[in-house]
């Protein structure tokens, strides 16, 4: 247990480096100030553009990677109880994720957790990457909500898994829980759908909804 507690502390502090505000310190821009306030790669492109968005994008995607690909894998000096393999990258990708929506290192005023979840997905399973991507991208072409296909594309997760990989409970789990703290973290952006007041993105901008 203390290798389990151990090691989902480091992938929450390795979650709570945040691309945007580490790319904004390098450039003098704190991006919570700016657009949204949300330090994600979204805000990131529609107010600082397509290659800072690229280096949070490659940040955030990454340490979402490491935290199941390579944390997991660390040798601990003092092997106890066995340790399912599986629940233990399960863990870590909760925690990386948790990391980057609430991080400690910026007064817990962080980004939405979908960069990380890509890199998750990529460390865990990479057949689920494609269709991830798919859902996302097929959404936010037909709506323009980049927040819509973001919530719909993680919450297809668990379900994908539960039908292809049945008896890897906790792959389900770390994606149903996953799907849960995007839409959680999302709740702004669920409000202003339901108002008609959310953003679309549109040709690489952001497009206010017209006035009624």
């Amino acid at each position: 247990m203390l290798e389990l507690a151990v090691k989902s502390l480091i992938a929450y502090l390795l979650g709570a480096i945040l691309g945007a505000l580490i790319l904004g310190v390098l450039m003098g821009v704190d991006i919570r100030t700016q657009g949204s306030g949300n330090a994600g790669g979204t805000n990131a492109l529609r107010t600082q553009g397509k290659w800072f968005a690229l280096g949070v994008m490659l940040i955030d995607v990454g340490k979402g990677w490491l935290a199941v690909a390579w944390l997991p894998l660390l040798a601990w000096p003092t092997p106890s109880v066995e340790l399912d393999p599986q629940w233990l990258r399960a863990a870590c990708a909760l925690a990386v994720t948790l990391g980057h929506i609430y991080p400690v290192w910026f007064e817990f005023r962080g980004g939405k957790g979908v960069a990380t979840v890509l890199g998750v997905v990529i460390g865990l399973s990479p057949v689920y990457v494609l269709p991830l991507l798919s859902i996302w991208a097929g959404i936010v072409l037909l709506t323009g909500f980049v927040s819509l296909g973001s919530m719909l594309a993680v919450s297809a997760l668990p379900i994908m898994a539960a039908w292809r990989d049945p008896s890897d409970p906790a792959l389900i789990s770390a994606f149903f829980v996953l799907a849960v703290l995007v839409i959680f973290s999302h709740r702004a952006n669920v409000l202003r759908l339901f108002e008609g007041t959310e953003s679309r993105l549109r040709r690489g901008r952001s497009v206010k909804p017209s006035a009624p």
